[in-house]
Parts: structure tokens; sequence; C-alpha cells
């Protein structure tokens, strides 16, 4: 089947910025397609929760991401962000991770500046890399990835433990070691924002990470900020955690799921959404030959 989608490098070529929604599993990303979205964000605090059941504190590292990433792309088309943490080690396991993942069908991986094992950007108790060893894992993302048009994002966690100056510091660091854009986790208000997008240069991704250290803010108040990507990380699980517990709890109390009808889909649209009309056209026309 023909790619309908634009590449990552034409997204960003173009105006305004561009919304991508994170999940952990093919089918979230799978449905972000459906629902019109033009890139998903391969969530590692998505992947630990939804596919592991595991809180996002190193628990998963290369071989779970690139499965996942593989599962991803075998039922999606759009561009897939993938949240590489750290890069799994040194020199050697980053230029890994960057080959694996564009194999497995990704088009940018992201890369932090914490010491493993890691912690979600919004937990507190973040220990970070020296800056020059971190930038080690930008050089080596550059040198490792297949072409230009494979990007490399850096991310700095370094605003909690270490304040504004020395994540903007870093950030500027890692664009001189190569890194396409630059994402400043939990940077914590709309002054700081402005002045991330405003003293370094650009394209710029922001986290909405929903009750996290960040301000939430719509897509078009970050891109008159001057944000090109704005990624809703978490927001897929979170609503999935919420809603399926309210469900589990009725189904305890009463053994009975008519009242959860109106908001759960039928049968017919899971399997739309599944793919199963368009298996179902290919085989019929297999056998009509």
């Amino acid at each position: 089947m023909p790619n309908r989608f634009a590449s990552l490098s034409n997204l960003l070529a173009r105006p305004g910025a561009v919304v991508v929604p994170g999940g952990g599993t093919a089918l979230e990303l799978r449905l972000a397609e459906l629902a019109g979205f033009e890139a998903g964000y391969v969530s590692g605090y998505a992947t630990s929760a939804a596919v592991y059941g595991v809180p996002d504190v190193g628990l998963i590292a290369y071989h779970e991401v690139e499965a996942n990433v593989r599962a991803i792309r075998a039922v999606t088309q759009m561009p897939l962000i993938v949240d590489c943490d750290t890069g799994y080690g040194d020199i050697a396991n980053v230029i890994r991770t960057v080959r694996g993942l564009q194999l497995a069908g990704a088009s940018a991986a992201q890369f932090e500046d914490q010491t493993w094992p890691k912690k979600c950007g919004h937990m507190e108790g973040k220990v970070i890399e020296p800056a020059e060893r971190a930038a080690e894992r930008i050089r080596a993302a550059v040198s490792g990835r297949p072409s230009p048009d494979f990007k490399i994002i850096a991310r700095t966690d370094a605003r909690a433990p270490l304040g504004l100056e020395e994540a903007m510091r870093r950030l500027k660091l890692y664009k001189e070691a190569g890194a396409d854009i630059l994402f400043m986790d939990a940077v914590e208000s709309v002054a700081e924002m402005k002045r991330q997008v405003n003293e370094l240069p650009g394209p710029h991704m922001v986290n909405m990470s929903e009750t996290g250290k960040t301000p939430l803010m719509s897509a078009k108040e970050l891109e008159a900020i001057g944000f090109k990507i704005v990624i809703f990380p978490s927001s897929m699980i979170r609503v999935m955690v919420r809603q399926l517990t309210s469900f589990l709890k009725t189904l305890r109390e009463t053994g009975d799921s008519r009242s959860w009808l109106d908001r759960m889909a039928s049968l017919e649209e899971t399997n739309s959404a599944l793919g199963l009309p368009e298996l179902n056209e290919v085989s019929a026309k297999i056998r009509a030959a």
C-alpha cells in the first residue's frame, strides 16, 4: 500500500506546529493514525506502562523498545518519533540503537542526558550525566544514522535538578554536537519556554505531560511561542488507566457491563479499527481470482 504520509523532514519544513500523540502500543498509535494525526510518538513512559505494566524508571531497554517499534510500524504508516531514553549504554550502544530503530521503521530517535537507570522527566530524583558525556551520545547518534532525514532529538532533563541556565547550556552543546531538534523536558513556565525558543536555534519540541511540571497549554499557544513539535506522550495511557479502572470497578460490583455500552466500541467498530474489513476485502479478491 502506498504511504500517504509526509516524511518527518517535510512536516518540519512546512509552517505551523505538528501535534504528535504518544502511545506505547500498536493499537494506540494505529488509532492515532486513523484519527488523522500525521506523526506518532513511541513513548518510553507509555511503553513501560501499556506493554509491560511497570513505571518509567529504566526497567525496559533496547530490545523491548525495538520490538515495540516493529509491532507499531507493522500497522501504521505515519512517521514515528521514538523515545530512546539514554541510548541504553555507551557510544556503541547509541549507534546500535539508531541503526536498529531506523531498520524497525522509525523516523527520529530521542536521547536524554540522565544516567541509567533513568526516570520519567517529571519525576523527582533524576541524576544527570556530565554534559560532555551526554554530548557524546548525540555525536554517536548523528554518526550512526543512515541519513539526515532520520532526525536526532536531544533532550535535557537538567532543568529540575541543575537549573534553567545549565539546561540552556546543555541544549546549546547538544545542538553543536549535531542534534536536529532540541527538547527541554519539565520546563517550568511560559517565560522559560520563550527564553529557550528565542535564545537557542531550533526547531524545538515540547512535552505536554498532564499534571506534570510544565504548564499545560494548547498546541496553538505553543506554536505562537515558537515550538515546532508538541507531543502528548502519555495522554492515551492515562485515559486508559482511568476508564478501565472505572469499568472494572463497575463490573466487579455488578457483574454487568450494560451500563458501559455507550462508552465502549461495538465489535464492528473495534474490528474496523483493527483493519478487518481490508483483510476481508483482500481475501475475497484472492478467492475470486
